[in-house]
Order: structure tokens, then C-alpha cells, then sequence
């Protein structure tokens, strides 16, 4: 399959079928009214919690380590929040693929998007920077409601049914492109497109700085500036999160001063603390239960095997 397109019918043996009964019982839960929706993915997170002993530990960490502010039971408080938003995200995604987007043009409420519309103006594409919020492809319908073509950096998923699952939704609201496919990337911002792109998450120490995040070392990606560099595209930033009542969701243009700086570590820096600005908007909704600190700097021990999980 790696050759040609992958269908459905490349995935109707035997261990796939546990896939495609979780596929089916996401796209009933995705039949109930919206808030029902919601609330059954805050129960799933829920058990999650419970389950995912692994997960919880690194969420765990991570909240200790960023939100130090908060008292011992405040950040288990967050924890299960952030649980409870993931189970949430994992419906929202089904929406995403699914639900009628009609449902969400008078839930969604755009801000700044004036700045976007003037980047787009120079005819020169955007790079849209992004981060892993729980309502990850959700954010990518909403996007596509004000009618601007966008495509989407992603990872190829290890799993080939999940990769067909995943890029095969993703193309009702966007161009999926696998972030090594340069040449894809570059023609989609030379015919003016916006390119969604995260890189909050660590890839290891191979093209990367270790800069704060949330006030401590992380491996960032210094891959943004080398985007910028490739066609001169602008910077700017997407936040999305749901609303506090559920009742609708805020999505967000900040432009980047000061981008780029001249110092790749510089930008990276910079793009890091944009990105802590935006998840402090609704830190809950941030996905924690990936290890951002993963890779440790020199000399310092790997944070998430200190401790052991409970």
C-alpha cells in the first residue's frame, strides 16, 4: 500500500476488525445530540483515567512540572481534566468527520481573522502555527467554515488502517500533506494556502534546541524557521478551545512579531512561549498525556522514568 492510495477494502482481514468496531461505535456516539456527545466522551475520559496507568503518570508530571503554582490537589484536579477533554476531543473528532458543519457555524466564534485575511492578501500562503488542544481536528472543520484552502502537516501513522482512517477524514475540511513531503508542502504555499502546523511536540534531538516551555528545557523543532525560509511565507498563530459552558467554540489569529528573528534558537524560543500563551487560554483542553519532555538535555536524566507510575 505504500505505492498506491489505501481503500477500505485493504483492511477487511482479521486484525483489523477490532478497528472497525471501535470506528462504529465512534460513529453512533457521534449520532447523539451534541451535548450528549460531550458528555459521554467526559465519562470515557474518564475511565481512561483509570486505565491508562502509563498516561496518567506522564500527565502527572507534566502538570507538576508546568503548573507549579497550583496546589498538590489542584494539579490532580487538572489531570482528571485533562482526561475528561481527551475522551471529549475523541467524539469531537468524530464530528469533525461527520456531524453536519452547518450545526457549528453559529457556535463558532472567529477572532482576528482580519489578520489572517491581509497575510493572504500578499498572495505568498501562511504558515499557520497550531498545538495539540483535544479538539485537534475538530479546530480543522471550524477552520474551513471562513473559506480559506489550508492543508495540514501531519506524522504518517504507524498503523495503516489509522493512517487511511485519519487522513481519509481529515481531507473533508483539508489538504492532508506527511510533513516530510517537502515539495508538497512548498506548492501548497505558493497557490496561497495556509499550512497548519504544530511543533509543540519533542522529535528527538536530531534538528532541534532545547528552549523553555512553561519555564524548562524542551527539544523544540527548528523546523519553523526553515518553513518560512522555503517561501517566505508569514507566521501566525491559531488557538482554538472549546467554550467554558460548551456552548461553542473560539477560534483565534494572533500574527508573530519578530519572526524571523535571525537565530533559529531564537525563533524557537519565541515560538514556545506563543504557544504557552495560547494552551494558558485553556490548559485542560492541552493534550499533557504526550511527553513533551521526552527528550532530556545533556547530562540530565529522562524526567518520566524518575518516578514510577502509580
Amino acid at each position: 500500500m505504500d505505492n498506491k492510495e489505501a481503500h477500505w477494502s485493504d483492511f477487511l482481514t482479521p486484525k483489523y476488525w477490532p478497528l472497525w468496531i471501535s470506528i462504529g461505535i465512534l460513529r453512533l456516539l457521534c449520532a447523539l445530540p451534541y451535548h450528549w456527545g460531550l458528555w459521554v466522551g467526559k465519562q470515557l475520559g474518564r475511565i481512561l483515567y483509570r486505565l491508562m496507568n502509563g498516561r496518567r503518570h506522564v500527565t502527572t508530571v507534566n502538570i507538576q512540572l508546568c503548573f507549579p503554582e497550583l496546589t498538590p490537589d489542584e494539579q490532580r484536579q487538572r489531570v482528571k481534566e485533562v482526561f475528561e477533554n481527551n475522551g471529549i476531543g475523541l467524539i469531537e473528532t468524530g464530528f469533525s468527520y461527520w456531524k453536519n458543519e452547518n450545526f457549528f457555524r453559529s457556535r463558532t466564534e472567529f477572532r482576528n481573522f482580519d489578520l489572517l485575511d491581509r497575510q493572504l492578501e500578499k498572495g505568498n500562503g501562511v504558515i499557520l502555527m497550531g498545538w495539540h488542544f483535544s479538539c485537534l481536528d475538530l479546530a480543522g472543520l471550524l477552520f474551513s467554515l471562513h473559506g480559506k484552502p489550508c492543508s495540514t502537516l501531519y506524522r504518517q501513522h504507524d498503523n495503516p488502517m489509522l493512517e487511511w482512517f485519519f487522513t481519509n477524514g481529515r481531507k473533508r475540511f483539508s489538504h492532508p500533506v506527511e510533513r516530510q513531503k517537502t515539495r508538497q508542502m512548498l506548492r501548497a504555499m505558493r497557490n496561497n494556502h495556509c499550512i497548519w502546523y504544530a511543533p509543540d511536540q519533542d522529535l528527538g534531538r536530531k534538528g532541534t534546541a532545547f528552549v523553555p516551555f512553561f519555564g524548562h528545557p524542551a527539544a523544540t523543532t527548528l523546523a519553523t524557521t526553515k518553513m518560512h525560509q522555503l517561501n517566505g511565507s508569514p507566521l501566525v498563530k491559531l488557538d482554538c478551545w472549546r467554550k467554558e459552558d460548551n456552548s461553542g467554540y473560539i477560534l483565534e489569529i494572533t500574527s508573530i512579531d519578530n519572526f524571523p528573528s535571525g537565530s533559529e534558537e531564537e525563533d524557537a524560543t519565541l515560538i514556545n512561549r506563543v504557544i504557552e500563551e495560547g494552551i494558558r487560554k485553556a490548559p485542560e483542553q492541552y493534550m499533557w498525556v504526550h511527553k513533551r519532555f521526552k527528550t532530556a538535555p545533556p547530562g540530565e536524566k529522562n524526567i518520566y522514568k524518575a518516578t514510577k507510575p502509580d
